[in-house]
């Protein structure tokens, strides 16, 4: 099992927070380079209170949440603080149907995502933004069509605390996001996002899928198995031209985990797409031993039926590599 890391998703929102966030700052005269101070923490957080200095601190916050370890349940334990982000994330929603999102609306949104993150992903803090059915308000920025900057980075932050939730495998935790429906919302995000909030769309779920419950949700119904399947085979034609061996990884794991299910073994027959044979497709994971052995094994499962054997497989997948 791959173990996903965000400190891509970070640095891209740190790097994008640096320079989108100039204007705003500069019109609130703040320090651009003031670091804060582990002590610090907890004025900024108290700061958040005050709507003068609100946008100051949630940049500050968002920007050095490693500066304290325990900055999760500072957040989640003092009094207001989660329902003053709360608040910040759904002053967007009146905006999300405009053409054109303020960038500067967007960037105070994403610091508020980005605390929430924080909580999302301490093991003391995690489980408390399920029982409050937190992650629900962050759908409405997931489900968007518009494809432009501020509103990918608003799609992309939003799935980085949905992939900060999932990457403990967590049963509970599967099962909410089942019982929410995110997967409607994650299947959106691998069809309009870029290719980092494909790659995060697409680690959730595999995430899902490794839980039985998440396999049994898309193999127990046709629609659910080929709308993933559709989807799946659409990125796989995509990587011909946009290639990315972190996203097809991902994709990998997504088919082979499938493939432990008999109904789905019948699906690929049909469904599978011809382009992940392709050696420009399996050039990108030949020198990924693991990802190398999932599709053996994907293969492998899916052909048990025409009692095909694990070593012709083995051999088929090679010859397509020597090619």
């Amino acid at each position: 099992m791959s173990n996903f890391s965000f400190s891509d998703w970070s640095h891209f929102l740190d790097q994008w927070g640096a320079s989108s966030s100039s204007s705003s700052s500069n019109a609130n005269h703040m320090p651009e380079k003031f670091t804060p101070t582990a002590t610090s923490v907890e004025k900024l957080i108290k700061d958040i209170e005050n709507p003068l200095t609100r946008e100051h601190a949630l940049f500050l916050l968002s920007r050095n949440r490693g500066i304290r370890a325990d900055l999760a349940p500072l957040l989640w334990n003092s009094s207001g603080t989660i329902y003053l982000l709360l608040q910040e994330i759904t002053s967007a929603y009146r905006i999300l149907s405009s053409p054109e999102l303020v960038a500067r609306a967007s960037n105070n949104v994403c610091n508020a995502l980005a605390l929430i993150q924080c909580v999302a992903s301490n093991p003391d803090t995690r489980m408390n933004l399920i029982q409050a059915n937190i992650p629900c308000y962050l759908y409405p920025f997931l489900g968007v069509k518009n494809k432009e900057k501020p509103y990918e980075y608003l799609r992309l932050t939003s799935l980085g605390v949905i992939g900060a939730l999932v990457k403990v495998d967590n049963a509970e935790i599967v099962h909410f996001l089942l019982q929410s429906e995110i997967v409607p919302l994650c299947l959106r995000c691998m069809e309009v996002g870029n290719e980092l909030s494909k790659t995060v769309a697409t680690f959730i779920i595999q995430k899902i899928l490794v839980q039985d419950e998440g396999l049994r949700y898309f193999c127990s119904f046709a629609e659910r198995f080929f709308a993933l399947a559709r989807v799946m085979g659409t990125m796989v034609d995509n990587l011909v031209e946009e290639p990315s061996q972190r996203l097809l990884k991902h994709i990998i794991h997504c088919y082979v985990r499938l493939s432990d299910c008999p109904r789905a073994c019948d699906g690929f027959k049909i469904c599978l797409p011809i382009r992940l044979r392709d050696a420009a497709i399996l050039n990108l994971v030949r020198d990924d031993p693991i990802a190398l052995e999932w599709l053996r094994q994907l293969f492998f499962n899916i052909a048990t039926g025409n009692r095909v054997s694990s070593s012709a497989i083995g051999e088929t997948l090679g010859s397509l590599l020597a090619s």
